[in-house]
C-alpha cells in the first residue's frame, strides 16, 4: 500500500503542474491573441469613420441639390461632421491603447470578451432610435450594427402584420343568420410581414403598403353536418351518419395583400436625417390580396357506440387561386380589418359561398 501511494503521489503533483502550466500558456495565448486583434482594429478605425464621414457628406449635399439648406448651412454641417468624426477618430484609439495597455500589465483583465468578432441578429427597436423611427431586423457583426449611419430619408419601413376575428361565408341566396357555420365558432388568423412605402416624396398623405401572409380561415359547420365531396368533385353539405361532436372546415393561404393607406402623419426633422410618423394617428387601408391556397382540411369528431371519433377528409376541391377585397381602419397600432374572398371556396358547389372575415388587425411597426 505504501509503495502504490508512494507511485500515485508523484503521479498526481505531476498531472496537476502539467494542467496549470498548460492553463497558464492558453491564458498568456488568449491575451496575446486579444492584444493582436486590438491593434489590428486601430488600424480600422480610421477607414471606418472616414467611410461614415463620406456617407454624412453626401447626405448632406443631397440636401444642398434639393434644396432643403443653404450653401452656407452645408458648409457647416460638414464641418460639424468633420469635426465629429476626427474626435471619434481619436477617442476611439485612446479607448483600445488603454485596453491594450490594461492587458500587458494584468492578464487575467477579460473586458467581457468586448473585443473579439460577434455576429448578432436582433430584432426590434434600435437603442438610439426613436418612437417614430422604430423596428431593425439585422443580422452580421455587432461593430458595424453600432456603426452603421441612420438613413437620411427612410422611404420604406416595415412590420409585422397579425390578424385575428371571426370568420363565416357569404351563401348565395342567405343572410347571415341563416348560414350554415357558427358565428362565433368559425374565425380567421393571419400572419406576415408588410413594407410601406412613401408614395409622394415630399408628404406622406399616401402609402403603398403590401406584403406576404398566411391566412387561415375556419368554418365551424351546425346541426351535425359536414361537407360531402360526391364522385363528380362537387361539394355539398350533408347530414353526418353518426352523433357529431364538432365539425369544421379549414382552408390555409398563402396570399399577398396589397393596401393603399391613407392617414394623416408628423414630420419630425433632424440636423442628418427626417422622418414622417404615424405614431399614435389614424389610418385607413384598402386594397386586396392573391394568392394561392395550399391546404384545406375537415375535422369531424363524433360518437361511436359510446366511443369519441375523429376523421380527417385532406381532399376537397377548392380553388388553388384565391383572391379578394380588404380594408381596414385603426388607431396607431391596432385596427378594425375586414377581408372578402371574391373566389368561391370551392370549384364546384351546390350553392356558391364566399368567405368573409372581421375581426381586429395589430401592424407591429
Amino acid at each position: 500500500m505504501n509503495t502504490i501511494t508512494k507511485l500515485i503521489v508523484p503521479l498526481i503533483l505531476c498531472l496537476s503542474f502539467t494542467f496549470v502550466k498548460a492553463q497558464d500558456t492558453l491564458q498568456s495565448q488568449k491575451v496575446d491573441y486579444k492584444i493582436e486583434y486590438l491593434q489590428e482594429s486601430i488600424k480600422q478605425v480610421t477607414s471606418e469613420e472616414k467611410a461614415l464621414l463620406k456617407q454624412e457628406v453626401e447626405a448632406i449635399n443631397k440636401r444642398l441639390e434639393n434644396g432643403e439648406i443653404t450653401q452656407e448651412k452645408s458648409d457647416a454641417l460638414k464641418q460639424q461632421a468633420a469635426e465629429k468624426r476626427a474626435l471619434n477618430i481619436e477617442n476611439r484609439i485612446a479607448i483600445i491603447e488603454n485596453k491594450i495597455a490594461l492587458l500587458e500589465r494584468n492578464e487575467e483583465i477579460d473586458f467581457n470578451d468586448e473585443e473579439s468578432l460577434k455576429y448578432v441578429f436582433k430584432i426590434g427597436k434600435n437603442e438610439d432610435s426613436d418612437a417614430y423611427d422604430r423596428g431593425v431586423v439585422y443580422f452580421g457583426e455587432e461593430e458595424d450594427y453600432k456603426l452603421k449611419p441612420r438613413k437620411y430619408d427612410r422611404r420604406t419601413t416595415s412590420d409585422l402584420v397579425f390578424a385575428i376575428g371571426f370568420n363565416n361565408a357569404i351563401i348565395e341566396g342567405e343572410s347571415l343568420n341563416d348560414s350554415p357555420y357558427k358565428l362565433g365558432g368559425s374565425g380567421f388568423v393571419e400572419l406576415g410581414w408588410a413594407w410601406k412605402t412613401r408614395v409622394f416624396k415630399n408628404t406622406n398623405a399616401l402609402r403603398v403598403k403590401y406584403g406576404m401572409s398566411f391566412q387561415w380561415n375556419k368554418l365551424d359547420i351546425k346541426d351535425d353536418k359536414y361537407l360531402y365531396e360526391n364522385d363528380e368533385g362537387i361539394i355539398t353539405l350533408q347530414e353526418f351518419p353518426h352523433q357529431v361532436r364538432k365539425s369544421k372546415f379549414r382552408t390555409t393561404n398563402l396570399v399577398f395583400p396589397v393596401h393603399f393607406e391613407f392617414g394623416p402623419s408628423k414630420k419630425i426633422e433632424k440636423e442628418d436625417y427626417f422622418r414622417y410618423s404615424t405614431y399614435h394617428k389614424f389610418k385607413f387601408g384598402i386594397g386586396g390580396y392573391a394568392g394561392f391556397n395550399i391546404g384545406s382540411l375537415q375535422k369531424v369528431k363524433y360518437k361511436l357506440d359510446g366511443n369519441r371519433e375523429k376523421d380527417k377528409y385532406k381532399s376537397y376541391n377548392t380553388n388553388n387561386i384565391v383572391y379578394g377585397l380588404s380594408a381596414y381602419a385603426g388607431f396607431g397600432n391596432v385596427g378594425i380589418y375586414a377581408k372578402y374572398d371574391l373566389n368561391p371556396i370551392f370549384k364546384d358547389q351546390a350553392i356558391d359561398q364566399n368567405n368573409i372575415s372581421l375581426g381586429l388587425r395589430f401592424d407591429l411597426d
